[in-house]
């Protein structure tokens, strides 16, 4: 038998791959004192290179690393090896001169079957751990003394066996002659369960090809599917599967104990050759980079420290998956919950790593994330959190307290009167000094509600003269606002700088004072990723400042309306995002927010270009049980305001959903609500765009865009949404809730009346 031969059973049978053969061969026989060593020239070298095997007298083959120390061995308990020989059905056989057979590969198998070999009651396969590494997996191929064959996970520190996720169904326990005892593989490449009483069990169902032409093996692979293959003599081709078990190995293996088919917090889907696929998914990333099949980790922190429920939820997306689930991470339920609902509440647990939403069912995952399929007959949608990038809330440094140092100096002069004194004085000055701060400390917290008349928050608290100086005397303006002139500045402490936006309102409403202190109370408690966040703020005399987070590029209408059409896809994530911040002042914080001045000029975006709503909180406040507010004035800008600020109508949310209208259009065109320039047919945008709505010619919309037309469909959704948005009647307009969930494809988009019946737009303006 040539080396190659002996090589390529050696290939088969799973034991370690050497390229050099250095032994005396006659008719395949192995003399005592053979050797093969690695030399590493092989693609998947299972030991290192040197290590070497040798065929010994007193334990068979023997496996030694290249240090000398012994890997594996064959354990040769009783009698003494004068020769191992291969035989032609590539059994390697180890014998002594008188007793016979002492030792077999057939025998011994680790994941592979031969034609020829069988496979008894108790005796099993169990798969390699990864697709290079061969020492041993988590997957197991086991005739059970029951007689079912079964596939199954096992526990590789304990060798625990989990539930099977495929049963042969061959134990009969009213007929045990019926049931199955040993598994075969017959020359003529049909594999069977044995039954007691002579029946068998069909493994191999189809017809196969000729075995005198074509080799055979059956594999239970590193991923846990065990597959029978054929492979040409001739030697051209490759190895092709004639059948393998189980059909979808990661909807099959279930749901019990373990990670599935593929690692924790990772995602199993189909191949066309019904192995599995495994993928990390958004905000994850692979534990080991060399095993794809493993587990993944997130790569952001999601715990309970810090801050518990609705810690930092504003720092956190959804990445949505459709038919996908993991089954057994389930810790909560919520019913009946819509879509909005379950994301929210997700985001402000801190447990929560992801959602299923299903026909009014939220159900709640929690990490790890275990068995995670792919499955088209899962209804729903799966929504995994992933870490905003970005969107980590900057930070403005405090300087240093002379009320710390005081605070400081009293404790260290408490700590050296208790030092000094007995244990019952001990013990009333530590009552004392405990009831006496917590006094000082409630009277603080008094001072500092809102009944009062001052503000209940903890945002930083500047001086005028502070500001004055990180603005270097409110020298660089960066824009206007309907209550003030917006200056950047630089907070600088002994360690840091932060870029910040610094507001200087003016007083141009009679209740100004008022407004302030509204504005600073809520924005202080109202986070969201896409509002944008207050930092701190001056109540100094006469002086009433802002300070914001500074975000590098700027509003949405130098982006929209400058010479290049920015990219379609990131302009409907944008108009998406603006919809959900709108969202969550409407209905998700705990004062509901009217906005009343939605434009482009008041969307920043962060450096990753997701939108931030600004200058919210400047308008008349809601409380949770209100519905409506009378008008005291028209606030708002030419070309965003509703029709009702021009009547003796009731003002209420739906008055931001008309302004979202008009900015979702000009986010589809990128074009401004109000051109002169543009002639007096085309000046009006949402006339015009209506026009060409009603006309069939949304490319004119879009100038021709091709990346638009490209998404014809989501186009038209966008523009009839932006219609109802800007319905003339306001019991038309739907909500922010309804204008998401039609955005996002939950709710269908019915066709949009004329949303002015009653009076031409021109006499709006």
């Amino acid at each position: 038998m040539t080396s190659a031969r002996l090589y390529f059973i050696f290939l088969l049978f799973q034991l370690p791959y050497f390229s050099h053969l250095a032994i005396a061969q006659n008719n395949g026989t192995v003399p005592v004192g053979a050797t093969l060593t690695a030399d590493n020239k092989d693609q998947n070298p299972a030991v290192p290179r040197g290590s070497q095997v040798k065929l010994t007298a007193d334990q068979g083959l023997v496996l030694n690393d290249p240090q000398g120390k012994q890997v594996w061995s064959s354990k040769i308990d009783i009698g003494t090896v004068a020769v191992g020989h291969m035989n032609d059905t590539g059994n390697f056989v180890l014998a002594s001169s008188s007793s016979g057979r002492l030792w077999d590969s057939f025998s011994n198998p680790t994941d592979t079957l031969l034609l020829g070999q069988m496979m008894e009651t108790e005796q099993g396969l169990f798969s390699r751990k990864s697709e290079n590494n061969f020492s041993r997996g988590r997957f197991q191929f086991r005739l059970l003394e029951d007689g079912n064959l079964v596939l199954n996970i096992a526990n590789l520190a304990t060798g625990f066996a989990y539930d099977a996720y495929y049963t042969s169904g061959t134990y009969d326990p009213a007929n045990s002659s019926n049931s199955g005892y040993r598994v075969m593989f017959n020359e003529s490449g049909y594999m069977y369960i044995l039954r007691r009483n002579g029946g068998r069990f069909d493994l191999t169902t189809e017809r196969v090809v000729p075995a005198a032409d074509f080799y055979y093996r059956a594999t239970l692979n590193f991923d846990g599917v065990f597959a029978q293959y054929f492979y040409p003599k001739n030697g051209n081709g490759n190895w092709s599967v004639a059948w393998s078990e189980p059909e979808n190995i990661c909807v099959d293996i279930g749901g019990g104990l373990g990670s599935g088919a593929c690692g924790y917090n990772s995602i199993c889907t189909l191949d066309s050759d019904r192995r599995p696929r495994c993928a990390c998914p958004k905000g994850y990333s692979l534990l080991d980079e060399n095993d794809r099949y493993g587990s993944c980790r997130p790569d952001f922190e999601l715990s309970c420290w810090g801050g518990g429920q609705g810690y930092n939820k504003e720092l956190f997306d959804f990445h949505e998956l459709k038919n996908i689930n993991w089954p057994q991470s389930d810790y909560e339920r919520f019913k009946p919950y819509n879509e909005v609902q379950c994301k929210n509440t997700c985001l402000s647990d801190c447990f929560c790593a992801a959602v299923i939403f299903n026909d009014g069912s939220c159900w709640f995952k929690k990490l790890p994330l275990s068995n995670g399929m792919t499955d088209s007959r899962i209804a729903g949608k799966a929504f995994i959190k992933y870490k905003n990038k970005g969107d980590d809330p900057p930070s403005v440094p405090r300087p240093p307290d002379p009320e710390d140092k005081k605070k400081s100096k009293m404790m260290n002069a408490t700590g050296s009167v208790l030092l000094g004194s007995s244990v019952f004085v001990n013990f009333a000055l530590v009552c004392a000094f405990v009831l006496g701060f917590s006094f000082i400390y409630k009277k603080k917290w008094i001072r500092n509600s809102p009944d009062d008349g001052t503000i209940e928050t903890n945002l930083r608290c500047f001086s005028y003269k502070e500001l004055e100086g990180a603005t270097n005397n409110f020298k660089e303006e960066v824009g206007r606002g309907s209550f003030g002139i917006v200056y950047k500045g630089v907070i600088q402490t002994r360690t840091s700088t932060t870029a910040v936006a610094v507001k200087k309102l003016d007083r141009v409403f009679q209740d100004g004072e008022r407004e302030f202190k509204n504005e600073v109370f809520v924005i202080g408690q109202t986070h969201h990723k896409n509002l944008v966040r207050l930092l701190g703020f001056c109540d100094e005399g006469q002086n009433r400042l802002l300070v914001y987070e500074f975000l590098n590029n700027g509003t949405l209408a130098s982006f929209l309306f400058g010479n290049l059409k920015p990219n379609w896809n990131l302009r409907t994530n944008i108009a998406f995002q603006i919809a959900r911040g709108l969202l969550y002042l409407h209905e998700d914080c705990r004062a509901q927010i009217i906005h009343c001045d939605i434009k482009p000029q008041n969307i920043l975006l962060d450096d990753y270009y997701t939108a931030r709503i600004s200058d919210f909180g400047l308008a008349k406040l809601l409380t949770l049980n209100q519905s409506k507010t009378i008008k005291t004035a028209i606030r708002g800008t030419k070309g965003y305001v509703a029709p009702e600020w021009f009547r003796n109508s009731k003002i209420t949310a739906k008055v931001d959903v008309y302004s979202f209208g008009v900015l979702l259009l000009e986010i589809i065109s990128c074009r401004k609500s109000f051109d002169i320039e543009m002639g007096e047919e085309y000046a009006i945008l949402t006339d015009w765009a209506f026009d060409c709505y009603r006309n069939g010619k949304l490319n004119v919309l879009v100038g021709e865009d091709k990346e638009a037309m490209n998404d014809i469909e989501c186009l038209g959704k966008l523009v009839m949404v932006s219609i109802w948005c800007i319905q003339e009647d306001p019991s038309l307009r739907p909500t922010m809730k309804k204008v998401l969930q039609m955005l996002e494809g939950v709710v269908e988009v019915s066709v949009p009346p004329n949303p002015y019946p009653f009076s031409s737009s021109m006499g709006l303006y």
